[in-house]
């Protein structure tokens, strides 16, 4: 059933200056939901039969314009639900039209789907929309409030210019388009814009180099890092040498993970964790360097929810934005301490992310199947390398471990 909006005086609600409100009644099934025009009226100015403004009525096409307009957007949003064959209620038309207005251009919407990530507790995800979003507010010179079908090729062609002008590496480049592309499918999905707008048809992001130089480094190097006498350091330095290992050991495991892990993510010699970026549950053994490892940073008596590592502390860190706040200064002052490391050892960028291509790379080179191993771990390769981990037997991985050295 098809729904009717008309427009009504209210006369059960009265306004001070004794004036009554102008209001939409839309009628779907028997209910009913009424939306303010922001309009009033006399009494004696309406015609309560054919609800609309007399002749006598001061303002009366002004007011007829405001109400066709308004009924015009409620029959052009249940045309369109209609056709899409999509149920909905008055109450729901009225929430959809609500929210289109609501986030209509392009800095409300980025700034509603910020929000969104940071009260699900996504505060990674949420950082990078914030970046997209400053970036474009900056290129407009603060003047984001557009509307979506104004991002055409041309405008994102200007754009590209002037992010290329700041000297924005390739990867940040890619990074800000893809999210800005993102954002837009998100757009059309909520019938912000419609998809005949979309313009990264024309305009390809896939064009962007996003190849990195290598990171990898030989095992050769590994044990030499392993080996340097870093007696004489300071405490940050040497926990940044173990963190460093325990992720080459660990199967890659990033920072931010090995930051929240505890006793209880310890079970039957495996670590067992839920990747905090894409929600997969993965495993590894634990081996002689990382169990030694742990053992240094052993509390007299653990419990299950006590960190593994001294990065957090239950008892200060007690929000996900406190968390990721104090990770976030870690993984800053470790790659500090590593970038120390690597001078000392010969490398030129020793960072924590080292770790993990080293753990994939070195594998590959000792001829470990594919299959539990990719030579990658960048973003699009790293779902597959976990699934794989996940997928094998145990004494599998056990025997893949023993490569490592």
């Amino acid at each position: 059933m098809k729904a009717n909006v008309d427009a009504i005086c209210y006369r059960s609600r009265p306004l001070k200056n004794g004036e009554f409100p102008i209001m939409l009644r839309i009628t779907k099934s028997r209910q009913r939901k009424y939306v303010s025009l922001g309009l009033s009226i006399r009494a004696d100015h309406w015609d309560f039969t054919r609800n609309r403004p007399k002749r006598s009525c001061p303002n009366k096409e002004h007011i007829e314009r405001l109400i066709a307009a308004k009924i015009t957007k409620y029959n052009t949003r249940i045309l369109e639900l209609t056709t899409q064959e999509r149920a909905y209620t008055a109450k729901s038309l009225v929430a959809s039209l609500q929210a289109k207005t609501q986030h209509r251009t392009v800095h409300d919407f980025f700034r509603s789907l910020i929000a969104e990530l940071l009260k699900a507790g996504k505060l990674g995800n949420a950082s990078v929309y914030r970046y997209a979003h400053d970036s474009l507010l900056n290129f407009t010179g603060g003047r984001l409030g557009i509307p979506f079908s104004d991002i055409d090729p041309a405008w994102l062609k200007r754009y590209e210019a002037w992010v290329r002008a700041r000297n924005y590496k390739e990867t940040t480049l890619s990074q800000l388009f893809r999210t800005l592309r993102s954002v837009y499918n998100k757009a059309i999905e909520q019938q912000l814009v419609k998809r005949e707008y979309y313009p990264f048809t024309m305009f390809k992001i896939n064009r962007f180099d996003t190849s990195t130089r290598k990171r990898a480094i030989p095992k050769e190097t590994i044990r030499r890092i392993i080996a340097l006498d870093l007696s004489d350091a300071w405490p940050n330095t040497r926990l940044a040498r173990d963190l460093f290992v325990f992720s080459y050991f660990g199967a890659g495991i990033n920072f931010t993970d090995m930051a929240c892990l505890t006793l209880g993510n310890i079970q039957e010699g495996w670590v067992h964790y839920v990747r905090k970026k894409t929600g997969k549950a993965i495993r590894f053994p634990l081996t002689d360097e990382t169990c030694t490892i742990l053992a240094k940073y052993r509390q007299t008596n653990p419990t299950s929810d006590d960190y593994l590592f001294p990065i957090l502390d239950k008892r200060t860190h007690r929000t996900e934005q406190q968390r990721y706040d104090r990770i976030h200064k870690m993984l800053t002052n470790t790659n500090r301490r590593l970038k120390e490391i690597g001078r000392r050892v010969g490398i030129e960028n020793l960072t924590t992310y080292v770790a993990r291509h080293s753990f994939a790379t070195v594998l590959k080179r000792e001829g470990v199947s594919t299959s539990i191993i990719c030579e990658s771990l960048g973003h699009s390769s790293e779902k597959v390398t976990q699934i794989y981990l996940d997928s094998f037997e145990n004494t599998q991985i056990d025997e893949a471990m023993k490569h490592l050295l």
